[in-house]
């Protein structure tokens, strides 16, 4: 058995929930932040048989993409220069990553 720890962002997360639903896997829903923009996630927790990783992953693939955004860069220090105008910075947001974990024991109380 396996246990996949997948990281969307929010903006696709219906999209691979109603995906996962439609193909028959169960899954729990955990609200989640990024790090680096601490833009909105959800963790997706799915277990699975082995044979099915490759099919939840390519589901989930299926409905995350990548896409280009601007962020304004923070200035390196709080206090800088008044009126220091800084350029947006483009960078890669969205996709989904996914972690697959051997489970040792499953049961269900």
């Amino acid at each position: 058995m396996k246990l996949l720890i997948s990281i969307v962002h929010e903006r696709d997360k219906q999209r691979v929930n109603d995906a996962l639903l439609r193909a028959g896997y169960k899954f729990t829903v955990v609200a989640s932040t990024g790090g680096f923009l601490r833009d909105g996630n959800t963790t997706l927790l799915i277990g699975a048989e082995e044979n099915q990783v490759d099919d939840i992953i390519e589901v989930i693939g299926g409905c995350c993409s990548s896409r280009d955004e601007y962020i304004n860069q923070t200035p390196p220090d709080a206090l800088g220069a008044a009126g220091v105008l800084l350029n947006p910075v483009k960078i890669t947001v969205g996709g989904a990553v996914v972690f697959v974990v051997d489970v040792e024991q499953f049961v269900r109380v």
